[in-house]
């Protein structure tokens, strides 16, 4: 095959091309030759280097000047001579700086004790005298008018603090009502002492004061004590969990039993056999005094004893429910009485009638008169039916023989 260059420039179209390039990069070559020997001076004379230029070092065009760089602004020239402060005169008073208390040092150890004792912590330093006392934050407040109104004419009812909790129960102005006061300067016992709010407390007394006092003297004695069934006591109405809280939670009402007279007698409220006249009388006093009264025919819970408070309602609403019941009738037993010791049983008795039926007949025969013989022969006949009877008929304890039945001729 024959190749040649004219040939080769014939078939390949850029084969001029690639001489120029060729030719090009020659001419490059050169002049970053002379470039590179020329550089370093023109570097140090203007401050740049040809690689800054290349790699984007800006450089003032031709014609232009390079912007100088900005100077701080001039400060104000100082002073020759700087002036000192005035010496101090020397009768100026000498004011030493006053030393907090707390910081004061514990005093030097002395060199005489031991090492153990120099190395304790300090002592604290005793409280002075003067120092001032504490004072409570808040002080109790004055007593209430009934407290000032329950004096220990009226009644022994010590103060007592306040009750709060849990949940809704306790009270304010609370006391003890360990005994009422009467008008002759007896007392009544409240067995045992309740817990009251002071109107609470207030209305007790002045009910045994005013009504139950006359009412024992009716009877001829004197009260003496006052059965408490129950006062404060935090828990539901009838004592049912989770009811609305009682009269009781809040120290506000009182369940009573009865009372007790001088003379020993004990008059029970809802005992049925105490007169009726006496139980209604009690009943009348409490209803006109407190908001509430609970007795036998309320709702069950209030069968052996008397509720007592003094709950606020609407429009002074009161509920007064207490049935004074009649004594029960006297009714005969439903059961047949006991047999007495001394009645004979049922079997000596059968036994001894043939016995008595003779003597009996024996009697009637001796009591007839002799214008009775002819009727002789008929007695006779008796005596001996009679007797028949008896030796047929089996004493007691023996066993009669059992007799064989004839049978009949029987026709079909």
């Amino acid at each position: 095959m024959n190749f040649s260059a004219q040939k080769a420039s014939r078939k390949w179209p850029c084969e001029g091309f690639g001489r120029t390039f060729t030719a090009m990069v020659t001419v490059a070559t050169v002049l970053l030759m002379l470039c590179a020997q020329t550089e370093p001076a023109a570097a140090r004379k203007h401050g740049h280097s040809l690689w800054g230029d290349l790699f984007g070092e800006i450089r003032p065009k031709l014609g232009e000047t390079r912007p100088k760089p900005r100077r701080q602004a001039a400060l104000p020239a100082l002073p020759a001579s700087v002036p000192l402060p005035q010496p101090r005169p020397a009768d100026a008073p000498v004011i030493e700086p006053e030393k907090p208390a707390a910081a004061k040092q514990p005093p030097p150890v002395e060199a005489d004790k031991p090492a153990e004792q120099a190395t304790s912590p300090p002592l604290p330093t005793p409280r002075p005298a003067e120092a001032p006392a504490i004072e409570p934050d808040a002080s109790p407040p004055p007593p209430s008018a009934c407290r000032l109104a329950l004096t220990d004419a009226i009644a022994i009812a010590p103060s007592i603090p306040d009750i709060k909790g849990p949940g809704d129960c306790g009270g304010e102005d609370l006391v003890r009502l360990e005994a009422v006061v009467l008008p002759d300067k007896r007392r009544v016992s409240l067995k045992p002492a309740a817990t009251f709010r002071c109107p609470m407390a207030t209305a007790v007394a002045d009910w045994i004061r005013t009504d139950m006092a006359p009412l024992a003297a009716s009877l001829g004695s004197v009260i003496s004590d006052l059965d408490n069934f129950d006062s404060f006591d935090c828990r539901g109405r009838n004592g049912v969990a989770g009811a609305k809280l009682s009269e009781h939670g809040h120290a506000n009402a009182l369940d009573v039993r009865g009372l007790k007279l001088a003379n020993g007698q004990s008059i029970s409220l809802t005992d049925r056999t105490v007169s009726r006249e006496l139980r209604e009388s009690v009943l009348h006093s409490v209803c006109a005094r407190f908001s509430t009264v609970l007795g036998p025919g309320s709702d069950g819970y209030h069968e052996e004893h008397i509720h007592l408070d003094l709950m606020e309602r609407h429009n002074n609403y009161k509920i007064c429910q207490w049935n004074v019941w009649d004594p029960l009738p006297q009714i005969a037993p439903l059961l047949p009485l006991e047999r007495p010791e001394e009645e004979p049983d049922a079997d000596k008795s059968e036994a001894a009638r043939p016995e008595t039926r003779k003597s009996d007949a024996a009697k009637s025969n001796a009591a007839k008169p002799d214008a009775a013989k002819p009727n002789a022969a008929k007695s006779d006949a008796t005596k001996s039916d009679a007797a028949k009877s008896d030796a047929a008929e089996p004493r007691s304890g023996e066993t009669k023989p059992p007799t064989k039945k004839r049978r009949g001729n029987r026709r079909f």
